[in-house]
Parts: structure tokens; C-alpha cells; sequence
């Protein structure tokens, strides 16, 4: 049973790492979950206080996701419009082929919130629609680092 917990437990670090570029998928909680598999197949032994910090901070990195590209997009002179507009491209870009849908969708949205919505300037729109596109790779950044982090808890724990 063990080398099955391994086993799953390497498939969804490798899916939590596809997740933490691919927005389909929730990448940081999968490589929690994996790092929970290695843990019970008795290969690895991590500490309680390990596993509820790692929990933690999967938790808020999950949360702060969803508030990063709004956010952005007001640091970056966005309107609420804009900051509307990025939700719903963030939602919409999901559906759409990777990576132009999730790339560019937060970005589209938060352009044509500005536009319509908020009836500000074009420079103003682009700007504000900038600022959620590098949300976009920040999220990466952030994710790609806990995983990471994980995955060093993991190797430690050896």
C-alpha cells in the first residue's frame, strides 16, 4: 500500500506542477495532497507542525489567487470596472485554448471594463489591463515557489 501512496503521490505533484501554469487546475492544493500521500506511505516522515504550516499556506496562496488579478489591476489604475472585467476574463479564459485563454483573458477583461464600464481613457484602460496580465505570471511565480517548497519538505523528509 505504501508504494501505491508513492506512487499517487508523485502523479499529483506532477499534475500540481502542470496546475501551477495551467489555471484548470489548482496546483499548490494537489501538491499538498501529494505531499499528504508521501507522507502516510511510511517512505516519508514529516512533522505535524510541517504538515499544518504547508496546509496554511496552501490555503491562503488558494485564497490570495483569486484576489491577486483584481488587485493588480487597481494598483495599476484600475477601476472597479476594470477589476470586474478581470474576474470575469480570468473565469472566461479558462474555457478558452491555453495559453492565449488564460493569458490573455484577465487582460481583455480588465481592458474592456475599463473601456465600457468605467468610460476611462484608452491609455488608462491598457495600463489597468497590464497590470492584471503580470498578475498572471506572479501567480506562477508564487505557486511554483510553494511547490517547490514542498517538494524540498519531501526530499528533506527522506
Amino acid at each position: 500500500m505504501g508504494t501505491f501512496l508513492l506512487i499517487a503521490a508523485i502523479v499529483l505533484y506532477l499534475l500540481g506542477i502542470a496546475g501551477c501554469i495551467l489555471p484548470m487546475l489548482a496546483g499548490q492544493p494537489f501538491c499538498y495532497v501529494a505531499m499528504l500521500l508521501a507522507h502516510w506511505s511510511g517512505y516519508v516522515h514529516l512533522s505535524t507542525t510541517t504538515l499544518v504550516v504547508w496546509g496554511i499556506i496552501t490555503l491562503a496562496l488558494t485564497v490570495l489567487e483569486i484576489f491577486l488579478t483584481p488587485w493588480m489591476t487597481r494598483r495599476f489604475g484600475g477601476s472597479k470596472g476594470g477589476e470586474w472585467g478581470a474576474i470575469v476574463g480570468l473565469f472566461a479564459g479558462m474555457f478558452m485554448p491555453w495559453p492565449w485563454g488564460p493569458l490573455f483573458g484577465p487582460f481583455l477583461g480588465a481592458l474592456i471594463g475599463e473601456l465600457i464600464i468605467s468610460h476611462n481613457s484608452t491609455d488608462r484602460a491598457v495600463k489597468a489591463a497590464l497590470g492584471s496580465f503580470l498578475s498572471f505570471f506572479l501567480g506562477i511565480g508564487i505557486k511554483l515557489l510553494a511547490c517547490g517548497g514542498m517538494l524540498a519538505s519531501v526530499l528533506m523528509a527522506l
